[in-house]
Order: structure tokens, then C-alpha cells, then sequence
């Protein structure tokens, strides 16, 4: 049997998106906690075909390991893309099985990922991540910074530190929460429960980059009644409450690392 090893950060964002879906898969994985802020994604053992790890446009995301005959692993990238994965590999419930729906709900996850999660990534980082690296010392970060491949990840991990944040970023961050926001409340205007009808994986990744925005932009959240109804089931399935019961702080919606390509924003 292929074996498995899960390395996700604090359950927020992709690796919460992640870890939910491998609970409802039923797949066997070994789950093993990195700490994202302190460049630990970059440096896990036994990869030894890591392309999609080094170069993934996701940023600091779960990495999944399978392991190859040889010993070796491969690691596979992108919180959509695993839990596909991970679902196909499982009970395979988070997939639409219509060729149509399952074209919506990855058109959705796409927005979610190319719009929503750079700006709550970025708006994340603004509120918790530029303070820890600020205060990390410039040898302990070069050390860092020197086992990161991608030169976009690497820039944006210096813009965090150094508190680069101008304000149309910050402007143009709210303004795609704002978008996700909106986009949920239309989806749930017809009395649905969950995004696509059935529970899916675009339920776990949208949810996993709102979850921490409430604390952020509580205004963009006011009113929107529908949505906070739907995060509250999303919040409350026992996948959702078992990849949250392994966190490491007390208020992991709070934990972020650099997100997604800034330059994927439109």
C-alpha cells in the first residue's frame, strides 16, 4: 500500500481546506505538523522529486508526500489539487459526479483561489505574520530564505518582513474578500446548505480562507446572514472539527504564512 505523510501548518487556510477533506476521504495518512513561518515547508525530509513543493503558486500550503517504491517521495502541492486527490483516493463524496457541476464547483474553486485566498493571505500576513518575521534576526532569516526556490515566493516573504503593504494592496484585498463574500450569499439565496448542493471540496476551501476574515473586516461580514449561517455548518462537520482539534494555538485562524502569487490578482 502507498503510504502518505501529510505535512500541513496551523489549520488555516490550505492546510485546514486540506486536512478537512482528508477526514471525510477516510484515507489513511500520517499527519505531520510544520511550523509554514518558520520555512519548514522547504526543508521536509525524504522529498526527493519536489518540483511541485519548490514551484507550486499556492505559497506556504500543505505538502503531501507519497512514498515511491525506492523510498524516495514525491511531493504534490495545491490544496484543491490534494484534496481531489485525497477524495479520489477515498470515498470520492466531494466530487460533483455530474461532468457539469464538477466544472462548476472547480470554476469556483479557481475564484476562490486566484482571488480570495492571495487577498486574505495578504491581509493575514499584514495583522500576524510581518510581526514574527520583523522580529526574527537577518542571519536567521537569510537561512531561511536561502532554501526557498521560487524567486516569487522568496520576494514575497521579504515584502512580508519588511512591511511592505501599500494601501491599494490593502484596498484591493478587501475588495476580493468583499467578492467572496458577496459570491457565497448569492450561492445560498436559493435555501441550499452548501455551495454546490452536496458538500464539496469548494465548501472546505472557501471556508478555509473566510474563516479567519470575521476578526479582519467584521463590516464586510455584517448582514450577511446567509453566509454566516453556512460557515457555522461548515465549522461544525466532524472533518472541520477534527482538522481544527490539531492545532497548535490556541486561535489558528490567526496563523498565517505568505499566500498565494500576488501578481495572479485581476
Amino acid at each position: 500500500m502507498t503510504s502518505m505523510i501529510l505535512y500541513h501548518g496551523e489549520p488555516n487556510g490550505p492546510s485546514l481546506a486540506v486536512l478537512a477533506a482528508l477526514a471525510e476521504s477516510g484515507v489513511t495518512a500520517e499527519c505531520r505538523a510544520i511550523d509554514l513561518l518558520r520555512g519548514e515547508r522547504h526543508i521536509l525530509p525524504g522529498v526527493t522529486e519536489g518540483t511541485a513543493r519548490d514551484m507550486g503558486v499556492e505559497g506556504e500550503g500543505p505538502v503531501l508526500v507519497i512514498a515511491n517504491e525506492d523510498g524516495g517521495g514525491e511531493a504534490m502541492t495545491e490544496s484543491v489539487f490534494i484534496a481531489q486527490f485525497l477524495d479520489e483516493c477515498g470515498a470520492n463524496t466531494l466530487q460533483p459526479k455530474d461532468a457539469y457541476a464538477h466544472w462548476q464547483m472547480l470554476m469556483w474553486c479557481r475564484r476562490v483561489t486566484e482571488r480570495c485566498a492571495p487577498a486574505a493571505a495578504f491581509l493575514g500576513c499584514k495583522a500576524t505574520a510581518h510581526a514574527a518575521l520583523a522580529a526574527m534576526d537577518d542571519s536567521a532569516f537569510a537561512a531561511l530564505s536561502s532554501h526557498i526556490v521560487s524567486e516569487d515566493l522568496r520576494t514575497r516573504w521579504d515584502m512580508i518582513r519588511d512591511g511592505e503593504f501599500t494601501e491599494a494592496q490593502v484596498n484591493d484585498s478587501v475588495r476580493h474578500v468583499t467578492g467572496a463574500v458577496a459570491m457565497v450569499e448569492e450561492q445560498l439565496a436559493d435555501g441550499r446548505e452548501w455551495l454546490m448542493g452536496d458538500v464539496t471540496i469548494a465548501d472546505f476551501e472557501t471556508f478555509a480562507w473566510l474563516n479567519g476574515m470575521p476578526a479582519l473586516l467584521p463590516e464586510v461580514f455584517a448582514g450577511k446572514d446567509r453566509t454566516a449561517a453556512w460557515m457555522d455548518r461548515v465549522r461544525a462537520r466532524p472533518s472541520v472539527q477534527s482538522a481544527l482539534a490539531k492545532a497548535s494555538k490556541p486561535a489558528p485562524e490567526k496563523s498565517w504564512a505568505p499566500g498565494p502569487e500576488i501578481n495572479r490578482w485581476g
